[in-house]
C-alpha cells in the first residue's frame, strides 16, 4: 500500500484517467466498427469526419499511438473509395 499522501492521490488520479481512456477508446472501436459495416456511401462519407476526429483526439491523449491512428484513418478512406 501506498505510504505518501501523494502517492494515494496518484492512484485515484491514475485510475479516473484509465476509466476515461477504456471508456474512449471503447467508443471509438464502436464507431470504427459501424462504419466498416456502412454499405452506403454517402453515409459513410457522412461519418468519416466524426469517426477521424474521434481517433485524432485519442492519439492526442497518448490513448494510441499516432502512427496508429494514421493508419486508421488510411483504412477508412479507402474503404470509402472502394463503396
Amino acid at each position: 500500500m501506498a505510504n505518501h499522501k501523494s502517492a494515494l492521490k496518484r492512484i485515484r488520479q491514475t485510475e479516473s484517467k484509465r476509466l476515461n481512456n477504456r471508456y474512449y477508446g471503447k467508443t471509438t472501436r464502436n464507431a470504427i466498427k459501424k462504419f466498416r459495416m456502412e454499405t452506403n456511401k454517402e453515409e459513410a462519407e457522412k461519418m468519416y469526419p466524426e469517426v477521424v476526429s474521434m481517433i485524432d483526439k485519442l492519439a492526442k491523449r497518448n490513448v494510441i499511438h499516432k502512427n496508429k491512428a494514421s493508419n486508421l484513418k488510411s483504412k477508412l478512406a479507402l474503404q470509402i473509395n472502394r463503396l
